[in-house]
């Protein structure tokens, strides 16, 4: 008969000559790069998701996109003008070193820092003071109830790491030679770098002392961009990755009917839209020598009267994509309903460039990124297209993210005369589409317009905006919004487009959360 001892002796014995267990790999592809490391040079869904798997914010945002304690364990509004944050204890960066306060104070000013392209998270007039180790206080000049709304994204850094590796300023996007904060990491979050090759491959390891609970059950993450949309695909069909964003509408049948994947789609809350110069005297790749012809709001309406968002939704987007009225999605704004699109309109686009002094109509240049958003360079072929009607020849620039990125932006010097962006708040809050979209960009001190390509500016607008962020009656909140976006669509300022659907490809061996703001969180991924 066996004893109790010899029983656990050969358990034991079974449990070493079955080896260990083997670590779990996820691999990932996106049509873009990740080209920098620093949490703060590009304010982009699919960057800032890459970030969040190495770093965290004070808070968070769970699967419903509702706020959550991050690093900071709770807070309140000690004064209308004061608000105080409870930072968690026994937090270390991957290094070793304690979280503390002092990383919050550090973080706050690097994050207005010149090159930072997320300045408009902590607003310029606020005040960062360290109460103690573990207690920051946040004063603003005026009332904000919505003061730490898109702090998830806010990733706080190591104070101690950046001064070491000369790391204090930001990376800008327009940066040609990689900084040390560019190619390497350190945050308090879930998996830490292993490598990072950009354009090439990047590796996430899980990090063995992350203070919190990881939901999934992932051990390393492989990032590979994959830029083209068969290959990317093919990839996921074969097996070489397990989830690939976006898949391209043509190949959703494709990828569902295979049997080794599929496609999540869904609703996103990002708004895709165009904008104009409406600042240089005179535009860049132009036709018009001496003028800016996007300071006339007929020639802004026209070109909107000219393109047909329905037609996009059918013929490029293939049904998978809503138009919209506003520069914001429905979920996040309950009086959209009361705007409604107007059709398009070429003879009476024509008959407007013709009264503003252009009968032909003129030539112009226009960016697009090719590798950011659902279909993006065939929705600005399609626009091409439109607008040709009319008698506008339009020279497309059409370039991969990080080149689009790096140009258009604030550091890049607002190097566009007509383009396509994307947009989610970040707050999930009208606020942050008129301040940072849609606010004028008159003050180099101040944060406001900071997305702002083309530098449309009304001050009643931003008058507006400034009364929407203090206002605490709901219904009045409200009312303000839908006066300000009846400013932007008054001015023809934008021309918004349309919300694209989600559509991730996932191994049927993976389960993933698909959150409505298109970032993929791997954290929470299962993998059979």
């Amino acid at each position: 008969m066996r004893t109790r001892g010899s029983l656990w002796t050969l358990s034991l014995a079974l449990l070493l000559a079955a080896g260990p267990v083997s670590a779990v790999t996820l691999r990932y592809a996106n049509q873009g790069d990740l080209k920098s490391l620093d949490p703060y040079t590009l304010n982009e869904t699919t960057t800032i998701a890459h970030h969040g798997h190495v770093y965290e914010g004070l808070t968070k945002r769970g699967k419903d996109l509702a706020i959550e304690p991050g690093l900071a364990e709770r807070w309140e509004l000690v004064e209308p003008t004061r608000w105080r944050f409870f930072l968690r204890r026994n937090v270390k960066f991957s290094d070793g070193t304690p979280f503390t306060a002092d990383d919050v104070v550090f973080s706050a000013a690097r994050v207005r820092a010149p090159g930072s392209n997320f300045a408009t998270r902590v607003p310029a007039d606020v005040k960062v003071e360290k109460v103690d180790d573990f207690t920051v206080d946040f004063i603003s000049a005026q009332p904000n109830p919505i003061l730490h709304y898109s702090w998830d994204s806010w990733y706080i850094m190591s104070k101690a790491w950046a001064e070491k590796n000369n790391s204090v300023a930001p990376t800008p996007a327009a940066a040609t030679t990689p900084t040390y904060s560019a190619l390497n990491a350190m945050g308090t979050g879930p998996f830490t770098i292993e490598s990072h090759q950009p354009g090439v491959k990047t590796v996430f390891k899980k990090n063995p002392n992350y203070w919190g609970k990881i939901e999934g059950n992932v051990d390393e993450i492989v990032f590979t961009p994959i830029s083209n949309d068969s290959t990317r695909v093919s990839a996921l069909l074969s097996g070489e990755v397990d989830v690939i964003e976006p898949v391209p509408l043509q190949d959703i049948n494709r990828v569902n009917s295979a049997g080794s994947a599929q496609v999540l789609t869904g609703p996103e809350v990002r708004t895709i839209f165009l904008g104009f110069d409406q600042t240089r005297d005179e535009l860049s790749n132009s036709s018009v020598k001496g003028k800016n012809p996007f300071k006339d709001r007929r020639v802004r309406e026209a070109f909107y009267k000219a393109i047909d968002a329905e037609a996009i939704k059918a013929r490029v987007m293939r049904g998978l994509s809503t138009p919209s009225a506003l520069m914001i999605a429905p979920e996040f704004f309950k009086l959209s309903s009361d705007f409604t699109r107007p059709k398009p309109d070429p003879d009476g686009a024509k008959k407007l460039l013709a009264e503003a002094g252009y009968p032909n109509g003129f030539e112009v240049g226009m960016n697009c990124p090719s590798d950011r958003y659902v279909n993006d360079g065939d929705i600005c072929r399609a626009v091409i297209g439109m607008l040709a009607r009319i008698g506008i020849k339009i020279n497309p620039i059409i370039e991969p993210k990080a080149q689009y990125f790096a140009k258009v932006l604030k550091s890049g010097g607002y190097n566009t005369s007509f383009y396509m962006l994307g947009w989610t708040p970040g707050t999930g809050d009208s606020h942050n589409v008129l301040y940072e979209i849609m606010g004028c960009r008159t003050d180099p001190k101040s944060s406001r317009g900071d997305t702002n390509l083309g530098g449309y500016c009304n001050p009643k607008l931003d008058e507006l905006t400034d009364q929407v962020l203090v206002e605490l009656d709901t219904g009045k909140r409200d009312q303000l919004i839908k006066q300000a976006y009846q400013i932007g669509i008054d001015d023809y300022g934008y021309i918004p487009l349309h919300q694209q659907s989600l559509s991730w490809g996932v191994s049927k061996k993976v389960k993933l959360v698909q959150r409505a703001d298109n970032q993929v969180l791997l954290y929470w991924a299962q993998k059979d």
